[in-house]
């Protein structure tokens, strides 16, 4: 049973503030000692590196679309052990989720899944008494969420925040802070939505240390607290990645003698057991999207697992017998990933001896012949080049074939978030067959080869992690 107090960060729709007011509540509550759990709603890496930066914690998404909505309180709960609070991100608007699901997947969802009161960031630059309308709507549409409180933002003036207040004092939902426009505490946004910490962080330090300056400052974090004490016990085990594993695959592992690394936190496990099969991971500026849990479940099924940085690192790391190369940013390094021509060879040697190879989105262009001109890797014989039009939603798939990742048949659920195009979009062994939005075919599976457009999470699926460490130890 977990008791952390919590709280979720929600606002009525995107670009009102969710990620400022929510990485400087963990910030401020950081500051004043407390360990922090942070959390995001949906599918996003990027705004988990600033959480991760303003608690000093590995940021964790929470997504009822691709866990399922039975795995949320426990991936929750596994993430805030040993914590003192816990703050939750939320996604787009407070009721929206994905599309044609109702429900499912929104942040709205969530807060009842956790049990968790919901504070409410609304944008009041360009309303006054219309504010109390919008509140009331919102905290009145489903009796099932609980909004605690409201935080005001871009405020213009005093005059401007006693009109909003007077506005609110017959709505019932508390005022729990007010913030004014803050310039230095904007982060830049290009193709996919905020720049990652990765590629500016000392930028990224500066601005997460402006956001906590101003919710200490604007917010009642004394109410804060309190609201957050509220939030109902959750009962149930914490995830487990060794659990999961088990649950997934009953069988005896491969080398029973052998005793299995946990990975403290989701961090890299590394020098853990020199007769584990050493896991490359991409990391790096390129390199950023991952979900904590994939390395856990690495781990725990007997992997040690070693991250290298595709635009320093010119070999794999020592042992590589598996490497998986993720999401991220490979267009906008492409002429540095194509100057590093050694490990480009080294990675292509690696696949042609039929080593297992995972790659998503990022990982798949990397793996292409060519990225908008470019040489890359040559795995795959497709062509990579930068798009206009935003690919970008839940996807339901289905494994056309056995690979290092799944069975033939295995259904998993994934997203796709990209301004890119892959030519052609599939192999002749696809990975995928998609059932919504659309029927396709997408992806490429060749010898120990699985790439693919598709984001998914692992832990609704935990056998993948044992099929793949399998496959380290017998190519």
């Amino acid at each position: 049973m977990s008791s952390v107090p919590r709280l979720v960060v929600a606002a009525p729709s995107s670009g009102s503030g969710k990620t400022t007011v929510a990485t400087g509540l963990m910030a401020a509550f950081a500051g004043r000692g407390l360990r922090v759990s942070p959390h995001k709603v949906g599918p996003d890496y990027i705004d988990p590196g600033y959480h991760a930066l303003a608690t000093g914690r590995t940021g964790r998404n929470l997504d009822a679309y691709l866990c399922g909505p039975d795995l949320v309180a426990p991936l929750f709960a596994h993430g805030a052990q040993g914590c003192d609070i816990a703050v939750v991100e939320g996604v787009m608007g407070l009721y929206d989720g994905a599309a044609g699901e109702g429900e499912l997947a929104s942040t709205a969802h969530v807060a009842k899944l956790l049990r968790a009161p919901v504070v409410l960031v609304v944008d009041a630059s360009s309303q006054s008494r219309s504010v109390a309308a919008l509140v009331h709507g919102f905290a009145s549409w489903d009796p099932e969420v609980r909004i605690g409180g409201v935080i005001l933002n871009k405020v213009a003036s005093d005059r401007h925040e006693e009109l909003l207040r007077d506005a609110l004092d017959s709505s019932g939902v508390p005022v729990l802070g007010v913030l004014r426009r803050a310039p230095q505490v904007d982060t830049p946004s290009r193709h996919l939505g905020l720049v990652p910490v990765a590629e500016r962080r000392a930028e990224a330090v500066a601005a997460v240390a402006a956001m906590a300056a101003q919710v200490s400052d604007g917010c009642d974090l004394e109410a804060l607290t309190a609201l957050a004490r509220s939030a109902g016990a959750l009962s149930g085990a914490a995830w487990d990645a060794a659990e999961a594993l088990g649950a997934a695959d009953p069988s005896p592992p491969l080398r029973p003698e052998r005793p299995r690394p946990q990975a403290p936190d989701g961090l890299n496990v590394v020098g853990r057991d020199r007769n584990a099969p050493v896991v490359a991971v991409a990391g790096g500026p390129a390199f950023t999207f991952s979900y904590a849990e994939h390395a856990e479940l690495l781990a725990a099924a007997g992997a040690e697992v070693v991250t290298f940085d595709p635009l320093r690192d010119e070999q794999l790391p020592e042992g590589t017998g598996g490497l998986i190369i993720g999401g991220g940013f490979p267009e906008v390094y492409a002429p540095e990933l194509s100057a590093n021509e050694p490990l480009r060879k080294a990675v292509a040697e690696l696949a042609s001896a039929g080593a297992p190879v995972a790659a998503e989105c990022a990982g798949l262009l990397y793996l292409a012949r060519e990225l908008d001109g470019r040489p890359m890797c040559g795995v795959i014989d497709a062509v990579a080049r930068m798009d206009e039009r935003l690919t970008l939603g839940y996807r339901d798939a289905v494994a056309l074939g056995d690979s290092v990742l799944a069975a033939a048949g295995t259904r998993m659920r994934g997203h796709e978030f990209h301004r890119t195009v892959v030519e052609p979009g599939a192999g002749a062994s696809p990975a995928w067959g998609m059932r919504a939005p659309v029927r396709r075919v997408e992806g490429f599976v060749q010898q120990g080869v699985h790439a693919s457009y598709l984001h998914t999470h692992w832990a609704s699926e935990p056998g993948v992690a044992r099929r793949f460490v399998e496959r380290c130890l017998t190519s």
